[in-house]
């Protein structure tokens, strides 16, 4: 079973002003969406997803990582990332979490970006229009506050009751103007040498 998915959408934000200040480099922030037929709808409460999740998860890692990885230009440009995840009102967030909180999906992109870091995430349950919210982190250091973004856009009509909105987010820079330090500091500061 493929995934149905009925539509992919790109959003970008190029940032090149914040607080009134240039940007000594403009951060730009990316998120790349699949629309997809949840694969669980209309069959009752499923004990196993698994069957589902490794046949669809790896595809839309696949793709995702594809469309976001040429949106960025190249896998070594992307520095921060993150991914997500949104039910429609007939699904449970569980059918949402599924397909991302799985290696076969996020392997692809860490792979691609040559990443250390886990994926920081979101998964929720909504109609169309409902924000797709993606923190991003640093992709080798989860302790670099620079990196600590949000990607954050909509798709006017999805998902529908039925179908399922699975993303990824990138940034290619960190915060313009970053000057609260990193979380080592705060670990120093507080005597907490075990983080």
């Amino acid at each position: 079973m493929q995934p149905a998915i009925r539509k992919i959408v790109t959003y970008t934000e190029n940032t090149l002003i914040e607080g009134g200040k240039a940007a000594p480099r403009p951060l730009r922030l990316i998120g790349v969406a699949a629309v997809l037929t949840n694969p669980w709808a209309g069959r009752g409460f499923t004990d196993d997803l698994s069957p589902q999740i490794r046949a669809c998860a790896p595809v839309l890692g696949e793709i995702l990582t594809h469309e976001i990885v040429a949106a960025a230009g190249s896998g070594e440009a992307i520095e921060g990332y993150g991914k997500a995840a949104i039910c429609g009102t007939s699904g449970e967030i569980e059918h949402a979490s599924a397909l991302i909180h799985t290696l076969h999906f996020g392997n692809h992109y860490r792979r691609a970006v040559s990443a250390k870091t886990y994926l920081a995430f979101t998964n929720l349950r909504g109609g169309p229009n409902t924000p797709i919210i993606i923190p991003l982190m640093d992709k080798n250091d989860e302790g670099r506050r620079s990196h600590y973004l949000t990607v954050h856009f909509q798709i006017g009509d999805a998902p529908a009751p039925d179908e399922l909105v699975v993303a990824l987010g990138a940034s290619i820079g960190g915060r313009p103007h970053h000057r609260i330090g990193d979380r080592y500091q705060d670990l120093k500061e507080l005597g907490d040498v075990h983080g």
